[in-house]
């Protein structure tokens, strides 16, 4: 039906379907459309050894923030959150829009990933909340469309928005699908509250992030140049670890833990994570560093860069379609496996790209790795979903996400920071080593260098970018190892949970008759 009664009140779920697929086309769109930029905003802002940052900032607020929004969605309801998190993504897109200085986008980036971290999450949640096992497998190709559009008309536009008009425009682009996104949400989604509330886990978030954060300015520090055993840098990561074990003590002690560390204990939950962790370093290096390498060293246009990523969130989509078919017919395991060979396939297709073979190979090993991203991700999500109940349905969901995202912040941080290093020691004997690597990424500067001095820039960003492919490589490899060994056998009944996630689904059907429940935090659709 198209619509379910929560509480007196009925929920459309057609409508609810559209808001959803507005905010995963927001996420999307901007994951996306940023990469083919981001050169060109170098070229004018200047700033080659901020570049990873402008990607770091955001994956790292929507990262740490993912399991809070999780835990809150089961506190306080999905929509609530849906709503202030798209409101806080199209606040930061506004900011990044006008922002005069990479420092200032850097920081409106970080404000953009906060709304970030929870639009995606608390979306499928919602869904895992209004539709079967079933139908969810059924949903993914619904939603991976929406990523096809997404592929399409992100690269490509954002490369004809930054040539034609300006690259602030990708940004103010995400404020209409916002608006949408959540008038529709807050007028079509209505919830029983079925539970009781308990204490937000707001130290636990200061302390995760705070922890990244320290870790990911030592990062940068080494990337300037500076030594792993210095005091300052040395300093920043034995704070990190200090912070970080801070974190895991809190949560194994707090009641109601943003990061319930018990979860990690099921076999499912433990490949899932440290996969995905993995596997996102790969994912956000394609829309990172591929552009980069497209228009640095082959001196293509934005639109060239967007055209050589569009295969990896086309790949996505389609893949996304045979995973739900997959995973109704054959269980999990075979979409998952199959999805992180294919993102080894893709890494070392990257490895191929060269000034003699053009930007193909990229193109190829883009979609591959897309392709890879469609089978394991759908696969790994609906897994995780299946084998919690309903009360633990958000923060799961939030956990998945965290270790795709997580593993993207410290992945580009990383691969950030050997590309600066890389460049610094290959041009160590070039007078503004750096301020020439940025000369490459402005099309008007670039073509005013003589030969004898784009020759060597070019083959030193070619080298040290090549040294960020063979790392993407090896994350992907370690990845397909965990879920060849690891990934649990058996079907979609056989690796359900106690509640199983059907048992939350049946008992959903039945809610309809309890509308005088006694209140609380926790809140669900009931279905009629």
């Amino acid at each position: 039906m198209s619509s379910i009664l929560t509480g007196e009140r009925l929920t459309n779920r057609r409508l609810v379907i559209i808001a959803a697929m507005a905010g995963t086309f927001l996420s999307a769109l901007d994951s996306s459309i940023v990469g083919p930029a981001m050169p060109t905003i170098i070229g004018q802002l200047g700033g080659l050894s901020l570049y990873s940052w402008v990607f770091s900032a955001y994956l790292l607020t929507s990262t740490t923030t993912v399991p809070l929004y999780g835990r809150l969605s089961d506190m306080y309801g999905r929509k609530p959150l849906f709503v202030v998190s798209a409101a806080l993504f199209v606040l930061g897109s506004a900011l990044c829009g006008i922002a005069q200085s990479m420092e200032q986008l850097v920081a409106f980036r970080a404000i953009q990933g906060l709304g970030a971290g929870g639009i995606v999450p608390v979306t499928f949640t919602i869904l895992g909340d209004l539709f079967s096992v079933e139908e969810r497998a059924k949903m993914a190709g619904l939603f991976s469309a929406v990523w096809g559009a997404s592929a399409v008309a992100g690269p490509t536009l954002g490369g004809l928005i930054v040539q034609v008009i300006d690259w602030r425009w990708i940004f103010y682009l995400n404020l209409p699908f916002g608006i949408v996104s959540v008038t529709l949400m807050w007028r079509s989604l209505h919830e029983t509250r079925t539970g009781e509330r308990s204490r937000i886990d707001y130290l636990g978030a200061i302390l995760l992030t705070a922890g990244i954060t320290a870790f990911l300015f030592a990062l940068l520090e080494i990337g300037e140049g500076a030594s792993w055993l210095g005091p300052r840098t040395g300093g920043m990561i034995v704070l990190s670890a200090f912070l970080v074990a801070a974190f895991i003590y809190h949560e194994n002690h707090f009641p109601s833990p943003m990061m319930p560390m018990g979860m990690f204990r099921s076999p499912i939950m433990a490949v899932v994570t440290s996969a995905g962790t993995l596997i996102g370093g790969v994912m956000f290096g394609i829309s990172s560093f591929v552009p980069l390498y497209i228009q640095g060293v082959l001196g293509g246009t934005p639109i060239d860069a967007g055209l050589t990523i569009a295969p990896f969130s086309i790949g996505w989509s389609a893949a996304s379609v045979v995973s739900g078919q997959i995973i109704t017919r054959a269980g999990y395991r075979l979409s998952v496996v199959a999805g992180t060979l294919s993102a080894v396939a893709g890494s070392v297709s990257l490895l191929l790209v060269s000034p003699d073979t053009g930007r193909w190979p990229a193109a190829v090993g883009s979609g591959l790795v897309g392709i890879g991203m469609g089978l394991s991700s759908t696969a790994m999500l609906i897994a995780v979903q299946n084998s919690v109940g309903w009360g633990q349905r958000g923060v799961a969901t939030a956990l998945v996400q965290f270790s795709r995202t997580i593993g993207g912040a410290i992945g580009v941080a990383v691969l950030g920071t050997l590309l600066t290093a890389q460049l610094t020691s290959r041009l160590s004997g070039m007078d503004g080593s750096m301020q020439g690597a940025n000369a490459l990424l402005d099309a008007k500067v670039r073509a005013s260098l003589t030969p004898d001095i784009l020759h060597p820039l070019t083959t030193a960003l070619s080298s040290s970018l090549h040294i960020v492919f063979m790392t993407m490589l090896g994350l992907a490899v370690v990845a397909a190892v965990i879920t060849v060994l690891f990934f649990p056998r058996g079907s979609v009944e056989e690796l359900q949970g106690a509640d199983g996630g059907m048992g939350a689904d049946r008992a959903s059907k039945a809610d309809d008759a309890e509308a005088t429940m006694p209140s609380g935090a926790q809140t669900r659709p009931t279905s009629r």
